[in-house]
């Protein structure tokens, strides 16, 4: 029950944090959604972490109609890459231990590729977004160091409260 109550909660968490912000700067600043995915694919396995994506997701889509079905896939695609990436970089040593440097790498490779996805087909499929080479670099770099950031919250999070909330 906690485990459901806390996933449930972590996408209201992503929702409320991206939901407001205009595209393309959703795309950029994702740090706390790289955080709660993490610690979603940390304390619910299988697939903790795409039941937290969902969750914002289909919120998300609440809010931007227009866009529901892309926001539902690449949120998809983001939680299953953030629980792959977690389960083949061996993130948990224990049931209770995670390694940092591991998270970080697992959350880092699985928001750049699903900012590189979901950018690329803003920008060159549905040409929603203006082509512009300096964005292309700014949402790159903005990604990776929100992957960074979120992963690294996540360890401390995870050691310092969440670990004790699911047990």
């Amino acid at each position: 029950m906690r485990k459901t109550v806390l996933t449930a909660l972590f996408g209201v968490a992503i929702f409320l944090s991206k939901g407001f912000l205009p595209t393309p700067i959703d795309k950029m600043l994702i740090a706390v959604q790289a955080l709660f995915l993490a610690l979603g694919a940390l304390m619910a396995n299988p697939l903790g972490a795409a039941k937290v994506s969902v969750i914002g997701a289909i919120l998300t889509a609440i809010l931007r109609p227009a866009l529901a079905p892309l926001t539902i896939i690449f949120a998809l695609v983001y939680g299953i890459l953030t629980d792959l990436f977690v389960h083949v970089l061996r993130v948990k040593h224990s049931e209770k231990v995670v390694r940092t440097g591991r998270l970080v790498a697992a959350t880092t490779i699985s928001t750049a590729i699903t900012g590189l996805l979901s950018y690329y087909f803003s920008a060159y499929v549905l040409r929603v977004m203006p082509l512009n080479p300096l964005l292309d670099t700014v949402i790159l770099a903005g990604g990776i160091l929100s992957g960074l950031i979120g992963g690294y919250l996540a360890a401390i999070t995870w050691r310092k409260v969440v670990k004790n909330l699911v047990s």
